[in-house]
């Protein structure tokens, strides 16, 4: 079986992801990318499928106040910056959505949304999983760079702001072909055959997340 450490990175699904040891976090990287994991012990050598969705949650700051409009956090610069590396770069890079949720106010907690149900949600992203299935018959995710290729080309508009964001933000190989799965993704959840600006611009920001982790 893979590590204990593993495991547990991959169970705790509600801890926040900057407390697991840093080499835990790392051993993601390879089911990440390619599905699986090789354990390495001696002469011998085991592989195990291990495909999943990784939903990670991690604090901003030691104290978790970092941002809060009250000014409670007392974290100094240099507390942030070295809590904040404790997520490198590759592994940041295998993470298609990266998003901050900021504190509300009591006001806003009480406030009445009026948004869509789960149920409603839910058959839209069934309907863009039908879609995915009879077009390349495998979600969008699933797709490699031929994949990408061949199923996710945006229209020129599209095509051009991503090669602008690709430049002024020095984004990787790896993030242009994840970019443009969660484009194809969002076009289908909408319903639309074309990957327009919209959402390849969808995608990237979302993608980004907060300034301190681009």
């Amino acid at each position: 079986m893979p590590g204990k450490g593993l495991l547990e990175a991959l169970r705790n699904i509600g801890e926040s992801q900057s407390e697991f040891d840093r080499r835990v976090l790392e051993a993601l990287r390879e089911p990440l990318e390619s599905g699986h994991i090789t354990i390495s012990r001696a002469a011998r050598r085991a592989e195990f499928p291990a495909r999943f969705q990784l939903v990670a949650a991690m604090n901003p700051c030691p104290c978790g106040y970092h941002g809060h409009p009250d000014g409670r956090c007392r974290c100094t610069p240099e507390q942030v910056r070295r809590y904040r590396q404790r997520l490198s770069g590759p592994l940041l890079d295998r993470i298609d959505l990266v998003l901050e949720v900021p504190a509300l106010s009591v006001a806003e907690l009480q406030a009445s949304t009026g948004g869509e149900s789960s149920a409603v949600v839910r058959e839209r992203v069934a309907r863009a999983w039908s879609i995915q299935q009879a077009r390349q018959s495998m979600p969008n995710a699933r797709l490699d760079a031929a994949g990408v290729e061949r199923w996710c080309r945006p229209d020129a508009a599209g095509d051009a702001l991503l090669r602008t964001a690709i430049e002024r933000l020095g984004l990787s190989a790896r993030a242009y072909h994840r970019i443009l799965k969660v484009a194809r993704t969002i076009a289908d959840m909408n319903g639309t055959d074309n990957i327009g600006a919209p959402h390849v611009a969808e995608a990237v920001q979302s993608r980004r997340g907060p300034g301190e982790f681009t």
